[in-house]
């Protein structure tokens, strides 16, 4: 027991001199950063002083890259005339200028000498010469390339396993041009420039410097500029001779922390957009909680539909249940028990305190059935086209493609003379202006729609077929309790706003896109979305897509 204990003291000790040493080393760090941002700032000063003393006697400065023998680095010149030009001492233009400078291999090269001269110094002379082994052991990886330049330049020959020399001496000529561009950063003859670059002993680089005129109020003091107007200047006077800096009204200020656009908001405009387009009127579709009755029964989805179940749906607290139902209600009731319009229906008792619990809605569908309920009271009936982009919720599990609470764009057309041709046209075209090209179509089935076909479009970061939308003819036994004429047909498509949003900005995991734990650099950062409104696609493949 008592050994624990000193195990314990020595643990927090260990952890109390880990904390002190880094505490101490992070100290330390911003010290010695102080200490250069003084340095620093003293090397400015000093320039600054030197710019100025240099003009009061020549009058300008042709050149800063000839100061102090080109050693100043450009952007620390760059960062002193800028501040000089503030207080209007100093005028200056930059001059670039494009210049040769050597590689890491040229540099060595000047230092030591050619490849080719080295290979020859290591040759003695004679008849005996120096076998290759020998060479490449004293020389290296440079022997072999040397070895090619000097037979090139007929120094050396070859007698059996053995190098021997052909000339007494040789001058070497390329450390003699690499000091040449070391020295005015260029060579008077092209074609060295174009040899040596070939062997990769220069690079061409853009160097800026710049000339220097005395500006309008020329001075070669540097009295400090006080930059804050203080409470103890107010009190003491001194304010009235402090040299106070100038506003600069040119300057450019810090870039305002404004809102953002998620591109979720970029994609639901572009796609409002195609629905304008295309002769869509907009519905209002802001009532996120339903009665059981407008979310599933009057969309003939039957009360012991899986859908309704807990696990799939999130029910309503309070209020629990809606204080009454639509006067048709009874028709919904009757289609359900007994069928009609060549249905026998479900063949259930139906519930009608069922059909008033309360529901977070689970589509944006049940908006789209009390709409056409007001489009059945319009006489005489009139044709109409009707979308909605809005939220719906589905108590499911979470995980890459799915959240509990998604968006929704539902789009509805109703007419007469409506098939299932025109609901793959008008597929065809919306889908090709949102730019998605890839479509299969698989047969489905839906309780409200009857053909269904469920949309799968091509995921490139998935490399696979995703679905992002459903779709077919709503059911005579949804359409006739709400009060349509038998003539009148309704095609119905969803799709989620999110799945295409992933498609179009290459993010294969939904939560990257929506959620607490979003990067918000990418909600900062990511691009306009600009849908390829012109692209469609012009073959459909009705595929079995593999699961």
């Amino acid at each position: 027991m008592q050994f624990g204990n000193r195990k314990a003291d020595t643990d927090e000790k260990s952890k109390l001199f880990c904390k002190r040493f880094h505490l101490t080393h992070a100290l330390l760090l911003l010290w010695f950063a102080l200490i250069e941002s003084f340095r620093l700032l003293s090397m400015a000063t000093e320039l600054q002083q030197n710019i100025l003393l240099f003009l009061s006697q020549s009058g300008s400065i042709a050149n800063t890259a000839a100061l102090e023998d080109g050693k100043l680095d450009q952007q620390i010149v760059f960062s002193a005339l800028k501040s000089l030009e503030s207080r209007a001492f100093v005028e200056f233009s930059a001059i670039e200028q494009e210049s040769w400078l050597l590689t890491e291999e040229g540099s060595q090269i000047m230092e030591n000498g050619s490849h080719e001269v080295r290979v020859f110094n290591q040759v003695p002379e004679g008849e005996d010469g120096i076998s290759i082994a020998d060479l490449t052991s004293k020389l290296g990886a440079i022997a072999k390339i040397g070895q090619g330049k000097a037979f090139k330049n007929s120094w050396i020959s070859k007698k059996g396993d053995r190098l021997i020399r052909t000339v007494s001496s040789v001058e070497d000529v390329t450390k003699t041009q690499l000091e040449e561009i070391k020295a005015t950063g260029n060579h008077t003859d092209s074609s060295i420039i174009k040899e040596l670059k070939r062997r990769k002993l220069i690079d061409k680089v853009k160097q800026i410097s710049y000339s220097v005129t005395k500006g309008e109020k020329f001075s070669t003091s540097l009295e400090k500029q006080e930059t804050d107007l203080t409470t103890e200047m107010i009190q003491s006077g001194s304010w009235k001779t402090a040299n106070f800096k100038e506003y600069n009204f040119n300057a450019a200020g810090l870039p305002t922390k404004g809102g953002h656009f998620h591109p979720l908001l970029k994609v639901r405009e572009e796609i409002q957009q195609a629905f304008f387009e295309m002769g869509f009127e907009e519905m209002a579709t802001s009532n996120y909680v339903e009665s059981s009755f407008w979310n599933f029964d009057a969309l003939y989805i039957p009360q012991q539909h899986p859908a309704r179940e807990a696990q799939d749906t999130f029910f309503i607290k309070d209020p629990a249940k809606a204080t009454e139902l639509p006067d048709f209600y009874k028709e919904v009731q009757k289609v359900h028990e007994e069928g009609g319009y060549g249905s026998i229906g479900y063949r259930y008792p139906w519930s009608y305190e069922e059909s008033t619990r309360m529901v977070l809605r689970t589509h944006t569908t049940a908006v789209s059935g009390a709409i056409l309920n007001t489009l059945s009271k319009m006489k005489p009936f009139e044709s109409a086209k009707l979308f909605s982009i809005d939220r719906v919720f589905r108590n499911e599990a979470v995980d890459a493609t799915h959240l509990a609470e998604f968006h929704q764009v539902e789009g509805v057309i109703a007419g007469r003379d409506i098939s299932l041709g025109t609901l793959i046209s008008f597929l065809d075209t919306f889908f090709g202006k949102m730019g998605i090209k890839k479509l299969q179509f698989k047969p489905a089935y839906n309780p409200y729609t009857e053909p269904s076909l469920e949309v799968f479009s091509w995921h490139e970061g998935f490399q696979k077929w995703v679905e992002i939308g459903n779709s077919g003819i709503f059911r005579p036994e949804m359409l006739r309790p709400l009060g349509l004429d038998p003539g009148v047909r309704v095609i119905g498509f969803g799709l989620s706003l999110e799945r295409p949003t992933m498609i179009k900005y290459g993010i294969d995991n939904i939560r990257a896109l929506v959620g607490h734990k979003i990067d918000l650099n990418m909600v900062e950062n990511n691009p306009i979305c600009r849908l390829d409104k012109t692209a469609s696609s012009t073959a459909f493949e009705y595929a079995k897509i593999d699961d």
